[in-house]
């Protein structure tokens, strides 16, 4: 394919900046709606892995679906201090939209910081989102000002990483995640899984969240104490886009009353509390996320 080619043949789609972004899709290219699934704070497309191989089918072949590594993030090159923000990760995405799914109806999907990103997308290009955004599902998102330095660490010790990235930055925190690498994983599972998720995918999710540790989570915590939500869910409020709050009912990072609190501000739309269920819905109840994901979907076309 050519330079000039928004999606080449290995998936990368390079934004303003020049910034390189790692992008994985499924589905025919010709379908009338794209679900575009973004992951959360210390993540990456991986995530998505169920949605991703199940929701073409459970589509009826009515959506393709695209994930993409947000900046910092995955495969995607690297963020720095000026571009660790949610207002970056909205451009990004509005990017991704233009290159990689130029036309047709969007389904949104946000997980955590990918929903601030889909919320900073609304700020940003309320043109953009209102006349491409057919339905927005927001997973484990918190409706105010919310600093998750404590992920995947037991409550005392995120505390302390928070005061210590606030003043060390990034060198410190790695010394102190050195010291409690034994206790590492047994802290994420009580942290953000809940009752109900295979031995692969909670696996799959510590490799996620310990790749990015140390540097991508102290670059960029400062970002969702900074980020204000009540100009964006202004625009999806007025856009009219029907919305989809889920939050699982474990989740120790996004308390259950966030899902209404997040689906008021948008405007309306459907709260949703899933039992048993931590801050990782995605995987520890695939179908259920998939089903609500189907439903925009019907409702957008």
């Amino acid at each position: 394919m050519s330079s000039d080619t928004p999606l080449d043949a290995t998936g990368e789609i390079r934004v303003a900046d020049g910034t390189v972004l790692n992008l994985a899709h499924s589905g025919e290219a010709t379908a009338p709606v794209t679900v575009l699934l973004v992951h959360g704070y210390a993540l990456d497309h991986r995530s998505w892995h169920h949605q991703l191989s199940d929701l073409p089918e459970a589509t009826g072949g009515n959506a393709r679906v695209l994930a993409y590594d947000q900046r910092g993030h995955g495969a995607s090159g690297p963020a720095n201090g000026e571009t660790a923000t949610i207002e970056q990760l909205g451009d990004d995405l509005a990017e991704v939209i233009e290159k990689a799914a130029p036309t047709g109806t969007i389904v949104l999907v946000g997980h955590s910081m990918g929903a601030l990103a889909c919320l900073a997308l609304a700020e940003r290009r309320p043109r953009l989102f209102k006349q491409r955004v057919g339905g927005l599902v927001m997973l484990s998102t918190v409706a105010k000002a919310f600093g998750e330095t404590a992920l995947a660490w037991p409550q005392p010790v995120g505390k302390l990483v928070q005061g210590l990235e606030e003043i060390f930055g990034s060198r410190v925190v790695r010394a102190v995640r050195e010291r409690i690498t034994p206790a590492k994983t047994k802290a994420l599972r009580w942290l953000i899984i809940g009752d109900q998720i295979s031995d692969e995918d909670a696996e799959l999710s510590a490799e996620m969240v310990w790749s990015h540790w140390p540097d991508t989570i102290a670059l960029f915590r400062p970002a969702f104490d900074r980020y204000d939500r009540t100009a964006s869910t202004t625009v999806v409020a007025d856009s009219g886009v029907p919305v989809t709050a889920l939050v699982g009912e474990k989740d120790r990072l996004c308390p259950a009353s966030h899902a209404a609190a997040m689906v008021k501000a948008c405007g309306g739309g459907e709260a949703v509390v899933l039992p048993g269920v931590g801050h990782m819905p995605q995987l520890e109840r695939a179908a259920d996320i998939t089903e609500h994901i189907v439903a925009r979907v019907k409702s957008s076309a």
